[in-house]
């Protein structure tokens, strides 16, 4: 035992990598070495002559004692523990993992026992590291293959069994090419060349083989296997099978597409049930100007007489001329009425011509702030290198003393209306959910209000005729619908943004023209009272008390007046009249033969003979659109009197 105390067996301890303890058989510690003071924490002085348990966990102590006397009966080195988990305790309590190896040394004083100890923390997470990746790998989705630089497959995980088909005992040792689409073949060994190298790729997608034969989409994230010595000797790689997500996209896709497709039905539905409202309305008011036209002109007559019997006896005729006042205006605002009607029907007689939309906004400007009220601030944002439009002035007038009045209504505690301009290209992406729209260049009217806005079902049924959100009598609910007829008569398309508490923007396109805006140059006025010179008049009208009416007004005036209930008739007359025929007055829709017809022949007949057209509107047969050409001269009904003679006199004085 002298001997084993000697400074030259402390050197050998010393030179120990482990922690060395040696204790006697009844467990007091008799030698420990440097390493054994840094892991426990004791110094020497503190452990030497100590009973061993100290080192021990509480938990272990009861039993350390019987462990220790079942070694020395049978002691010869071997590990401690047999394949139990030990642990350790520190000066500070701290408990740590540990390897333990025991060797017995006999001595002449007797059995000394030594206890090589490691710290098995780092050796315990490596373990318990390696263990979660193998769980990992075991119950991961994906599959997850390993391989060697030159593409033997070296591993191989359930899921890949899973996706492939192939089990592991098939897969690994084979080329990972057998899971390769010929296709594919080139853009792989690039890919593992380049991951070979070192670099990782991430979320990949190709395609994948299955063992049946059926291709996969795939993603995969592909990495280098690196060794303790920093060298690639394999290649790792996830694979996550794609086909349900490609099978998601396309369901998405699909329901964005129905989902849109829906909303163009919608409002192609719209649409259409607008073109039959406005359908209805052109037809209705067409014939209503008819009487209208009859009413103001038998008024006018009656007013004539009752004026001349008034200069004699006032008191008498006085209330009676009072009554036909009444009958007048009446008659006038209906005449209004039925102007917004056909305008929302795109039936309304129009004279469109080349104009630049910023000279109306500019025209009408002072209007417009008169009519919104001091509570409302005006802005407008007018582009200066506008496109020129084809359309009515007047009707661009109405449109936007329309948009006005209803963007003022929204605003009664004030706010801003802003009105800008700009130039459109309308192409096919532009086109998605505007059906009826076609590619080209247009111009952009917006009207903006800082209003409260409309909620969805509002504004969805915000064009339609006598649609008002108002109280009873105070609205008609044609504005917005004569400003759709309007946009739309011009070939363009109107929509509407709204949103509650935010407010509305009304946007117009409008087709730009190829023509140049033309000098504007004004025409000289006709004498207002021009009458007839005896001139011959032939007129066409298929409504017996509009002929009527026309004939009475044209008769009275100085006019020799043939009539004809339609195009037969009037080709007879052509055919049949001695002498000439100054001017033919036609009405454009009419059964059998349309206006337009009726002029031709008879003018094939008598080619010196003037036309004028008279409707309350024109379908597209004049012109496309329902539009009136250049050459083409129309006075609206209803007309007064003063307005038909003026009509006349133009076309027979040119």
């Amino acid at each position: 035992m002298q001997d084993w105390s000697t400074d030259h067996a402390q050197g050998l301890l010393e030179a120990a990598p482990d922690a060395i303890v040696v204790v006697t058989e009844d467990g007091l510690i008799t030698l420990i070495n440097a390493q054994a003071q840094r892991l426990f924490g004791y110094r020497r002085q503190e452990l030497i002559g100590r009973h061993i348990e100290i080192l021990v966990p509480e938990s272990a102590r009861h039993d350390h004692p019987r462990h220790r006397q079942e070694y020395v009966h049978a002691a010869r080195p071997r590990p401690m523990g047999a394949g139990a988990e030990l642990a350790a305790r520190r000066k500070d309590g701290s408990e740590f993992p540990a390897e333990i190896s025991l060797s017995a040394i006999r001595t002449p004083e007797g059995l000394l026992i030594a206890a090589a100890i490691r710290d098995a923390t780092g050796r315990r997470h490596a373990a318990e590291a390696q263990a979660r990746l193998a769980s990992i790998v075991l119950s991961s989705q994906d599959a997850i293959v390993g391989q060697t630089i030159d593409g033997v497959i070296t591993s191989w995980n359930p899921s890949a069994e899973r996706i492939y088909g192939y089990g592991a005992d098939e897969a690994i040792g084979r080329s990972i090419i057998m899971l390769i689409p010929p296709d594919r073949v080139d853009e792989t060994r690039d890919l593992m060349r380049r991951v070979a190298g070192g670099e990782r790729v991430d979320r990949f997608r190709t395609r994948r083989v299955r063992k049946d034969g059926t291709e996969i989409a795939m993603g995969i994230n592909f990495s280098p296997i690196i060794d303790d010595k920093d060298t690639i000797v394999g290649i790792a790689s996830i694979s996550r099978d794609l086909s349900g997500e490609e099978l998601a996209e396309a369901e998405r896709e699909r329901l964005i597409a129905l989902a849109e497709r829906e909303r163009i039905e919608a409002r192609l539905q719209q649409s259409q049930r607008l073109e039959s409202l406005g359908q209805l309305a052109g037809g209705v008011a067409h014939d209503f100007n008819n009487l209208l036209a009859v009413v103001l002109n038998y008024i006018a007559f009656i007013a004539e007489e009752v004026g001349d019997a008034a200069a004699e006896d006032a008191p008498r005729w006085d209330p009676v001329l009072k009554d036909i006042n009444q009958i007048q205006r009446a008659a006038e605002r209906a005449i209004s009425l039925t102007h917004q009607l056909l305008a929302f029907g795109r039936r309304e007689v129009v004279k469109p011509r080349v104009l630049n939309l910023n000279t109306v906004v500019r025209e009408v400007e002072s209007l417009l702030q008169r009519t919104i009220g001091e509570h409302v601030r005006l802005e407008t944002s007018l582009s200066e290198e506008l496109w020129p439009i084809r359309a009515d002035p007047g009707q661009l007038t109405q449109v936007l003393v329309n948009l006005a009045v209803n963007a003022r209504d929204a605003m009664p505690g004030g706010g801003s209306l802003t009105i800008g301009t700009d130039n459109v290209t309308v192409d096919e992406s532009y086109l998605a959910g505007r059906p009826g729209l076609q590619p080209g260049t247009y111009v952009r009217l917006q009207v903006s209000d800082t209003g409260g806005g409309m909620p969805k079902d509002v504004a969805d049924r915000a064009f339609e005729p006598f649609f008002t959100t108002k109280p009873k009598g105070e609205a008609t609910g044609l504005g917005l619908s004569t400003v759709y007829g309007t946009i739309t008569q011009t070939g363009g398309q109107l929509s509407i943004y709204s949103e509650l508490g935010v407010g509305t923007t009304i946007s117009a396109l409008v087709p730009a023209s190829d023509e140049s805006v033309p000098v504007e140059e004004r025409p000289a006025e006709p004498d207002a009272g021009a009458a007839g010179n005896g001139e011959t008049v032939l007129v066409v009208e298929d409504e017996d008390a509009m002929r009527e009416v026309t004939e009475r007004i044209l008769t009275r005036n100085g006019y020799r007046v043939m009539t004809a209930p339609g195009g037969d008739h009037a080709l007879e007359v052509a055919r049949s009249h001695d002498g000439a025929i100054h001017l033919l007055l036609s009405d454009v829709i009419m059964p059998k033969m349309l206006g337009k017809e009726v002029a031709d022949r008879v003018t094939a007949l008598r080619p010196d003979t003037r036309v004028l057209f008279m409707s309350g509107y024109a379908r597209p047969v004049l012109t496309e659109n329902g539009t009136l050409g250049d050459d083409v001269t129309l006075v609206s009904k209803p007309f007064s009197e003063r307005g038909l003679l003026q009509a006349v006199r133009s076309v027979l004085d040119q």
